[in-house]
């Protein structure tokens, strides 16, 4: 490794040997590096089965200032913070490998400065694909008063509504899921539904396990003919309070920005805006 520089590796227990303490060190704004990495680290890179995975880390004087990683070929850079000059030295380093991108994904700032050094230094014209809003909860503000009926854990037994309402969901965001149900960034979540006195499930909502004292509450959704009764607000106050209960310090979700009506219920529920997300997908320009 070149001192003061980007280190970059394809063998997993290598990178997470110095980037593991760095990606907890900020869990909020990691929250998708760690899982990502908890995934890889507990099923293999092989998992993915389309070529190898690169991972790097931007070191100066001893200490680890950023990383990033590409699980396979067919996935896209997901590097943490950079600044401009960061973002450019990464761009410059992946081109002289003659690396290709399908796209980048990032807090906002840094997925752009990258796509602006990602074109400068191989043509590839970047085109924003989607924009989120990052939450964090601030101090839980159940709503009162909760529509009629209660919390309850999904089983074995609903693994089929779950599976239908994920569908769903991923269809009314313009998400293309894996064939296989277990490929999907759902299947490992644990999954609540909000019940009618009835036992009817009227939403869901889904959490990630506990990794760096940091869970993400994704997926929330209600079916469109059921929305308008707080069922939204009853599931997400649910899995919240679950979080809360494992003693994770940061608890998050994503939002998208054009969806006024659920940016505002996140908010009332107590969730704070802390950084803009985006993703960025390239033309196929190759490197020069």
């Amino acid at each position: 490794m070149r001192p003061d520089d980007w280190h970059l590796t394809e063998d997993l227990d290598d990178f997470l040997a110095g980037g593991w303490d760095f990606l907890r060190s900020q869990p909020a704004l990691h929250t998708t590096r760690l899982t990502t990495m908890e995934r890889l680290r507990t099923r293999g890179p092989a998992e993915h089965g389309d070529g190898a995975p690169l991972f790097g880390r931007l070191e100066r004087a001893g200490r680890i200032e950023a990383t990033f990683h590409q699980i396979s070929p067919s996935r896209g850079l997901a590097p943490t913070s950079l600044t401009p000059e960061q973002a450019d030295t990464l761009a410059t380093r992946l081109a002289d490998r003659g690396h290709a991108l399908p796209y980048v994904t990032a807090d906002e700032d840094t997925a752009t400065a990258f796509a602006e050094a990602w074109q400068r230094h191989t043509g590839a014209k970047p085109t924003l694909r989607v924009r989120l809003h990052l939450y964090r909860l601030g101090t839980l503000t159940p709503p009162q008063p909760l529509p009629e009926g209660r919390g309850r854990v999904a089983g074995e037994e609903d693994h089929a509504q779950v599976v239908h309402w994920c569908h769903e969901f991923a269809a009314a965001v313009d998400e293309v899921l894996p064939a296989s149900w277990t490929e999907t960034r759902f299947a490992d979540k644990r999954f609540t539904f909000w019940e009618t006195p009835d036992g009817t499930p009227v939403s869901i909502a889904g959490s990630t396990a506990k990794i760096g004292d940091m869970i993400r509450v994704d997926p929330v959704y209600t079916p469109p003919h059921l929305r308008g009764r707080g069922y939204a607000a009853a599931v997400t106050t649910e899995v919240t309070r679950a979080a809360l209960a494992t003693g994770a310090k940061e608890i998050v979700l994503f939002t998208d920005p054009g969806n006024p009506t659920g940016n505002a219920l996140y908010q009332r529920l107590g969730y704070v805006l802390i950084t803009d997300w985006a993703v960025y997908d390239f033309s196929d320009a190759a490197p020069e």
